[in-house]
């Protein structure tokens, strides 16, 4: 859509706070009155482009571990933590803009994470194929969630984001001895 396109680029060269309604309508070449039939306002256009980045997030992981056989649980793990890293790295600029620039420490938008609901669907079907146990999927998803985006943003600050190998290692072997990735699941290949 035009109006989250020139929104989107605007907001990332001007800062959310410069960017007027009548800036993004001009630059997407639209009537300011056409503004208001999609949006009630520029904090709704602001949770329409945060839905717009989570789902296409969430799209690529799915896609990523698709990839893989459905039983290789090890595979699926990993690619989760690569997947995510790259995408958080690789939009840095706009993930920090539509989630912490804009309502720095909101915690609403953790209570129905898509990206923590995703992981949690894939520890609890681990679990249930007998791969790895997690006692409480939901929890575990939310610790592997802010560890990846720990390590993220460490990598960001230290300029170290190119060692994301080292990171994806990381997360993998901690998680899978957290879970106790069975060893008979852990070496399947596609």
């Amino acid at each position: 859509m035009a109006l989250m396109d020139s929104a989107e680029r605007l907001f990332l060269e001007r800062g959310v706070a410069a960017t007027s309604v009548n800036d993004i309508t001009a630059a997407a070449r639209v009537a300011k009155g056409t503004f208001y039939v999609y949006f009630a306002s520029r904090d709704a256009l602001l949770s329409a482009l945060q839905e717009r980045f989570i789902t296409a997030f969430c799209d690529r992981m799915r896609l990523a571990m698709d990839r893989h056989r459905p039983g290789n649980w090890s595979a699926r793990l990993r690619t989760w933590f690569e997947t995510a890293l790259d995408g958080l790295l690789d939009q840095v600029m706009l993930h920090d803009m539509l989630f912490h620039d804009v309502r720095p420490g909101n915690r609403e938008i953790m209570k129905e994470n898509p990206v923590i609901t995703q992981l949690t669907g894939l520890l609890r079907e681990g679990a249930e194929a007998g791969a790895w146990q997690a006692a409480d999927p939901h929890a575990l998803a939310i610790m592997m969630f802010h560890a990846m985006h720990g390590l993220a943003d460490d990598a960001v600050a230290r300029g170290t984001a190119d060692r994301r190998r080292r990171m994806v290692n990381t997360l993998t072997d901690t998680f899978a001895g957290a879970i106790k990735l069975s060893a008979g699941r852990s070496r399947q290949g596609d």
